[in-house]
């Protein structure tokens, strides 16, 4: 055989294998990602609903308690930036494979021992304390597990179809949800009783079966490419958080803002809606029911905002979301007081499969591109985390004390303006040329 032809018939081969790694490193961060936001989502879901009475009960007002359950919220958020560090720091000098391997462990491992708690009527303090060291192990694993996934998918996938690619990554989060909220819609329908006292435990018990496939599946991929290649450069950044904090401190506040208003809104519509309709006195299934169909459109709208971006660039696509966001911040809350699921469903559909969307369908290529490939994970991981500390992690709790003090939502709506009127500023201060980038700058 010449050398020519075997040149010919290796090139397919090598093509077939890049194709066949690539199916796998998408299902790989879809079920990481799914797992993550099942598992966060849950905690948010069951703290709306069942967690102030269970484990922080406190007498008079029951909104106290909800209060108290969804500052467990924000210490899961507040955990966020260790793991990015720390994660950061080992898939920037190290593995990004490692990594994934080691979150998704520690986040398979919380979340089911959290289904196995006893409640505060049985240990007492110890019962609030558990949970809330729980929430936190899951932060840091949370904190470590959505920049691994995205950047294996953008620096492996093709340059023209990176928005296309690294958007799987981003399914993981609607199907997440989806599946937590259908675990959570069906044990609602156990007598309170039996919801109370264990029906609440299945859903954190059921993420063991995510977590056994994840990590069969994740055991079985590649290294990254552009790491790969670095990785000579990056085992001389002992501390590679140091060199993005001295280096590239403006790329590190741009993704900050860039995640406020995509989390922030996120957390608000499928979080504290619920809590906002029990206030108003709006059941709490048919806010469930229109956020879960929501999020379900949304699982295959992030794909169209993907593929849009590969088309007409990351910037044009990333500010539908953010006016969108700013247009929508107060007819959400119009449309949720109407108490008509019609309207309701517009508010969810608008505020999730579009808004947020067009934001997180294009947040891991426009994030990623900020930063250089030896510091890359470690800036998109705390850039993404420390955004969401602001903005789904005190977010919620914040809504439900503007709720409870000014008994409105319009303030709840000038935070979403807020958080949207900063990635603006953020936006305008990006190049106009990150269209097909290549990701190894």
């Amino acid at each position: 055989m010449s050398h020519v032809e075997t040149q010919t018939t290796a090139a397919p081969a090598a093509g077939a294998q890049d194709a066949g790694q690539l199916r796998k490193l998408v299902i790989a961060s879809v079920l990481g990602n799914a797992l993550e936001w099942y598992d966060f989502f849950l905690y948010g879901t069951a703290a709306a609903l069942v967690f102030g009475p269970l484990f922080f009960p406190v007498g008079g007002d029951p909104m106290q308690g909800t209060l108290l359950a969804f500052s467990g919220f924000a210490v899961g958020f507040l955990a966020r930036p260790l793991g990015g560090i720390v994660f950061g720091h080992i898939g920037d000098r190290y593995s990004r494979k490692m990594t994934l391997i080691m979150t998704l462990t520690l986040m398979g491992a919380t979340t089911f021992v959290i289904g196995l708690l006893p409640v505060y009527a049985q240990i007492g303090i110890w019962a609030p304390i558990s949970l809330i060291t729980l929430r936190f192990l899951q932060g840091v694993a949370s904190g470590g597990e959505w920049g691994g996934g995205v950047l294996m998918l953008s620096e492996n996938a093709p340059a023209s179809r990176r928005g296309y690619f690294t958007a799987w990554s981003q399914m993981g989060v609607s199907g997440g949800f989806v599946l937590s909220a259908f675990a959570f819609y069906l044990v609602q329908k156990l007598p309170e009783d039996d919801l109370m006292s264990w029906g609440w435990r299945v859903p954190f018990l059921l993420s063991i079966v995510i977590f056994l496939v994840g990590v069969y599946i994740r055991k079985n991929i590649r290294e990254s490419k552009a790491f790969s290649q670095a990785k000579p450069e990056a085992k001389h950044e002992k501390i590679p958080l140091m060199v993005l904090i001295r280096e590239h401190p403006k790329a590190l506040f741009q993704a900050i803002a860039l995640r406020l208003p995509e989390n922030g809104a996120s957390y608000i519509f499928f979080t504290f809606s619920v809590v906002y309709a029990k206030h108003i006195g709006i059941g709490t299934g048919e806010i469930i029911s229109a956020v879960t169909l929501a999020m379900l459109v949304e699982f295959f709208s992030i794909l169209f905002w993907g593929a849009l971006s590969d088309r007409i660039g990351l910037k044009p696509v990333y500010y539908i979301g953010v006016i969108g966001l700013l247009v929508m911040a107060f007819p959400f809350f119009w449309l949720l007081s109407t108490g008509d699921y019609g309207w309701i469903m517009v508010a969810m559909l608008l505020g999730l499969p579009f808004c947020h969307g067009a934001m997180i369908g294009t947040q891991p290529c426009i994030m990623s591109d900020l930063f250089p490939v030896r510091v890359r994970y470690s800036g998109l991981a705390l850039g993404h985390e420390v955004g969401s500390i602001f903005s789904g992690g005190l977010g919620p709790m914040l809504a439900v004390a503007l709720l409870m003090h000014f008994d409105a939502s319009w303030p709840v709506s000038l935070l979403l303006m807020a958080y949207a009127l900063l990635a603006w500023i953020a936006l305008r201060s990006l190049p106009s040329t990150n269209k097909n980038n290549e990701v190894s700058k």
